[in-house]
């Protein structure tokens, strides 16, 4: 048994709605293909992972997995983020734990994806990396599986740490600014081209290209 990651994937045609005030469709699009690619080659090279379950409908990140060789499932792709989730994590129940990311934080590195699996103590157990304004769950990790009740959303940090408290599970709290910056309207934009660890990505490089850092 291992721990492996989760991903959802909504279908990315017609993704990042809450962009369009910075972007047309075609861009939102193209936007969210780099950023996945991102995120995805960042857990590619992590060590200690188990694999990679993609739950996703979308062709883009369906071609990506079968050139990396990740495992895919359609099975709840379109239940929302966190029904997508839950879905990924039933079918890995015997694993030793999974770890859930988006796919819109392009600055997360291998290393800090490392870190989150150093800190994850013996299950039952629950690791979980804050977005920059404690809003969101950018990383959780879950040992095992089905440990604590997961509801993704603007406001889910604190009710995630409220959930694992609620059972006799003190989190781990691994703050990682990679991690950290996701990427879902116009200001999540202005602040990812601020922050020094985003230089280093093809995102910033194709926000750049288009006048808009």
């Amino acid at each position: 048994m291992s721990i492996w990651a989760v991903i959802p994937v909504k279908e990315l045609q017609g993704a990042k709605q809450r962009l369009a005030p910075a972007l047309p469709p075609d861009a939102r699009h193209e936007l969210a293909q780099v950023m996945l690619a991102e995120v995805l080659e960042a857990l590619a090279a992590t060590r200690g992972l188990g694999g990679v379950l993609l739950v996703t409908l979308d062709p883009f990140a369906t071609e990506f997995a079968a050139r990396h060789g990740f495992r895919v499932t359609t099975e709840g792709a379109r239940d929302g983020h966190t029904g997508a989730v839950n879905a990924g994590r039933a079918l890995l129940a015997a694993e030793t734990g999974v770890l859930t990311m988006p796919g819109d934080i392009p600055a997360v590195t291998a290393a800090e994806i490392e870190a989150l699996l150093a800190a994850h103590k013996p299950g039952p157990s629950f690791t979980i990396g804050p977005a920059h304004d404690e809003q969101g769950s950018n990383a959780v990790l879950l040992s095992p599986p089905g440990a604590v009740p997961l509801r993704f959303g603007d406001n889910s940090y604190f009710p995630h740490l409220a959930a694992a408290r609620a059972l006799g599970i003190e989190p781990t709290i691994v703050p990682q600014p990679g991690i950290a910056m996701d990427i879902d309207n116009p200001v999540d934009l202005v602040l990812f081209m601020q922050r020094p660890e985003a230089r280093r990505t093809r995102t910033y490089a194709w926000l750049k290209e288009r006048g808009l850092g």
